[in-house]
């Protein structure tokens, strides 16, 4: 018994260290550093839930069309959840995680990560609530965009 109670000691403080985690840093992003902060417990306007900086949606806004950019498809989005911070969008037109860049119907663009989905490419995804006010096709409905991958 005390040998069980031991290796359960043991297997719980592998965990806290990492010794058992996976390998790889799962929150990792592509692209620029993003402060990534979640937003605040008591968040109710969309400026509470959009922790990212003046800068970061300065360098999210500056999407100019790329030599070599591949053109994915396009895809029907609507806001995924506002409480994971960052510029992404939720897709099944990629299989891995990769960088790119979304064009919505305005013609405004916007660099963010691109995270694959389950489902075939003609399903929709889910964007963040800041690649949404960087495009500014608003927080509501839903939202014809054209992917690209980097």
């Amino acid at each position: 018994m005390k040998r069980l109670v031991l290796l359960l000691f043991l297997g719980l403080a592998g965990c806290s260290t990492g010794l058992f985690a996976p390998q790889g840093d799962e929150s990792v992003t592509v692209g620029a550093p993003m402060s990534a902060m979640a937003p605040p417990p008591d968040a109710t306007t969309e400026e509470a839930f959009d922790t990212t900086t003046v800068e970061e949606r300065l360098a999210a806004a500056s999407a100019a069309p790329e030599t070599g950019a591949e053109r994915l498809g396009t895809t029907v989005a609507s806001l995924g959840s506002p409480t994971a911070p960052g510029f992404w969008l939720e897709t099944p037109l990629v299989d891995t995680l990769r960088e790119g860049r979304v064009e919505a119907e305005n013609g405004k663009t916007a660099n963010l990560e691109l995270r694959p989905i389950d489902g075939p490419s003609t399903a929709g995804s889910r964007i963040s609530l800041p690649a949404l006010r960087v495009l500014e096709v608003g927080l509501t409905g839903l939202h014809n965009l054209t992917v690209f991958a980097k």
